[in-house]
């Protein structure tokens, strides 16, 4: 793959997961839904929200030229929430961080993949820190998709291909989709 190919799907990517987390917490019935753990050790949609938007400001903002863990990041605070956030403020939080990601990753050129950049102080050429990162979010959305769907329960509308409705879908979209 070219350097250029890879830049585009990265970005194809990273837009992909934003739009099916989004399209999953659309489906969340309430806001007080949105702070609802499955168990006490679980992480609620709001705090995983919180804390993808945190770790995206962080990694993103000045991503060629700083450390991706900035010091004005508080990691142990994105897991809390004392009290709970609106939907809107968690959005705001989401396209906050989304934002500083997709204008870095799209600002990149075919030159910058030989770079490196620094995380906590590891050297990672700039391949490296975007497949970590874009794993990193995708574990991320798994859960929020996993949450949504349990309290959607029956009102749930597939984001994917439905179960049993693999053969209705012979030909694939993934790299033409618009979300």
């Amino acid at each position: 793959m070219d350097s250029t190919a890879y830049l585009r799907d990265v970005v194809r990517t990273f837009r992909n997961y934003k739009a099916l987390a989004e399209r999953a917490m659309a489906q969340v019935p309430s806001d007080a839904d949105l702070h609802r753990q499955l168990d006490a050790n679980s992480n609620s949609i709001a705090v995983i929200v919180k804390h993808v938007a945190g770790n995206l400001r962080s990694r993103f903002r000045d991503f060629l030229t700083t450390d991706g863990e900035k010091p004005d990041r508080d990691r142990d605070d994105e897991f809390e929430m004392p009290e709970h956030a609106s939907r809107e403020e968690m959005l705001r939080w989401w396209n906050e961080g989304w934002a500083i990601a997709l204008a870095s990753i799209e600002a990149l050129t075919p030159e910058d993949l030989d770079r490196t950049i620094y995380i906590r102080g590891e050297a990672f050429l700039v391949p490296e820190a975007l497949n970590r990162s874009s794993t990193h979010t995708a574990y991320h959305v798994g859960q929020i998709v996993y949450v949504a769907r349990h309290l959607a329960s029956a009102n749930w509308t597939t984001l994917t291909i439905p179960k049993g409705a693999s053969k209705l879908h012979t030909r694939g979209d993934f790299k033409t989709r618009k979300f």
